[in-house]
């Protein structure tokens, strides 16, 4: 079957809401703890969480911002934000369902922009950047977090080709100077850049993204068939369980 790629990630994302809200790796960690600490700095009349999924950056945001945009592909996706934002008591989280590449917004109109774990499905990598930047206001803050990929390409071919067997509508990890001479063309001035590993549980890892049996199997024979070196590298575990590595590009715009 083939569908266009907007398509087939909303398909992947769409009927997997709830395991994404209730999701432990999205719902926690020091980079939305970062995130937050951010807004509250801030304080912004507008935010926009761009590619929102479960939503939890937006209700990070929404603590400390006037008006919260979470935007995402997806509409159930969305609606489960809402309803999650309905049940936080979170009344000044908004809904827009779009692609990054092409956003509803007029020019300048956010002053802070934030974008978690969803920059590796985007479709144009260069184009979802520049609209980030073209609807910040210059001087906002801009907060950039997702895995990457190792500038060794041993390493890279690897966690490019698990990523897609788990989640068909994976397009890249990129690499760090990927990503920061990327925010450099757009406008973005990066301010700090903070990485860490970040271990993955192999059947929650597959459970989260329902991945059909047959492709659970070629991930943990493409596992048993790595070199030594890459094993190493993502400390697999017997159980497929393994280490991928991720950045928080914290950015102001020029």
């Amino acid at each position: 079957m083939t569908e266009p790629h907007d398509k087939r990630v909303d398909a992947q994302f769409g009927p997997r809401a709830q395991a994404y809200v209730a999701s432990a790796v999205h719902s926690q960690g020091e980079d939305l703890k970062r995130i937050e600490a951010i807004a509250a700095e801030v304080r912004p009349a507008r935010a926009l969480d761009l590619g929102t999924g479960g939503g939890h950056v937006a209700y990070a945001l929404a603590r400390h911002a006037g008006v919260v945009v979470a935007c995402d592909l997806s509409a159930e996706m969305l609606a489960a934000v809402s309803a999650t934002a309905r049940a936080m008591g979170l009344a000044n989280v908004e809904t827009s369902e779009a692609s990054v590449e092409k956003l509803p917004f007029a020019d300048q109109s956010f002053d802070l922009v934030a974008s978690r774990f969803s920059a590796h499905h985007w479709r144009h990598f260069e184009g979802g950047v520049a609209e980030a930047r073209r609807v910040a206001k210059p001087g906002a803050r801009a907060v950039f977090v997702d895995c990457y990929a190792s500038e060794v390409p041993l390493f890279d071919t690897h966690l490019q080709a698990v990523e897609l067997l788990r989640d068909v509508s994976h397009v890249r990890d990129h690499s760090l100077s990927q990503w920061l001479k990327t925010l450099g063309r757009a406008g973005f001035s990066t301010q700090s850049l903070n990485t860490w590993r970040l271990r993955m549980d192999f059947p929650v890892w597959i459970a989260r993204m329902a991945t059909p049996e047959p492709l659970q199997r070629a991930i943990r024979d493409v596992q048993h068939s790595v070199s030594a070196e890459t094993a190493a590298y993502f400390a697999i575990e017997p159980d497929g369980s393994f280490e991928i590595e991720v950045a928080l590009i914290d950015t102001i715009v020029r």
